[in-house]
């Protein structure tokens, strides 16, 4: 693949992100922080479930309605435990979707074992989703997004990035702000998804990390704060 004119230096793009957030101080305060690999690795395969199941139910919804109901999730799936979630037949999951207590949505609760069967593949071949994570190279976060459409379900989209996100795994995000500082620039002329696109956004991103020495996560947000509409927080 050809390699990318690099379209702005990150010192260019991180003076304007100051400029319009008001300080460096004020910016700073903005980034976030993704996990250690050591941090992944003690999580949980029943804490990533779990998180790919909100945003899940999260998607297409609101937010703070499956935040308030999610105490109620957890009760109903046995904390995500995977053993006992695969166990769980189909009529037990109608049951389920039909609690009031919950979002009523038998297809997004079918995801929850179904993802629950991809959580239990990942960790016969690689010894749990934290482990697996930690060791995915942030030089194809693509890849991992592909990875989690294809073997996973309802994770295309958004929604397999954002959970990686609530996770602590690094990773960027395709947000309208970030999408619009890539098409001003030309770098992407087509469909946001398209193979094309994604590999010269992830090869952009490759280069400001090499250059800024920063997080993926904190790249994409200083890309976001850099453009679009300014809000001074």
């Amino acid at each position: 693949m050809a390699e990318i004119s690099q379209p702005e230096s990150f010192d260019a793009l991180y003076q304007r992100a100051c400029e319009r957030k008001g300080s460096e101080q004020a910016l700073k305060a903005l980034l976030g922080q993704p996990k250690s690999e050591k941090q992944l690795r003690q999580l949980g395969d029943d804490r990533y479930l779990a998180e790919f199941s909100k945003k899940v139910f999260q998607s297409g919804f609101v937010w703070r309605v499956v935040e308030n109901k999610w105490p109620a999730f957890e009760e109903l799936f046995f904390g995500f435990d995977i053993d006992k979630i695969l166990l769980m037949p189909d009529e037990m999951l109608e049951r389920k979707a039909a609690d009031p207590a919950i979002i009523r949505n038998y297809k997004k609760v079918r995801s929850i074992r179904d993802n629950a069967l991809m959580i239990d593949t990942i960790r016969r071949e690689h010894g749990g989703v934290g482990e697996f994570l930690a060791n995915w190279s942030g030089e194809d976060i693509i890849g991992l997004w592909a990875y989690l459409k294809k073997h996973g379900e309802r994770l295309g989209g958004n929604t397999g990035p954002y959970a990686l996100r609530a996770m602590g795994k690094d990773t960027f995000l395709l947000s309208r702000d970030v999408e619009a500082w890539f098409r001003q620039r030309k770098l992407i002329d087509g469909g946001l998804t398209s193979k094309r696109s994604l590999d010269t956004i992830q090869q952009v991103f490759n280069q400001l990390q090499q250059q800024s020495g920063r997080s993926l996560q904190q790249l994409s947000q200083i890309i976001a704060f850099s453009t679009g509409d300014n809000h001074i927080v």
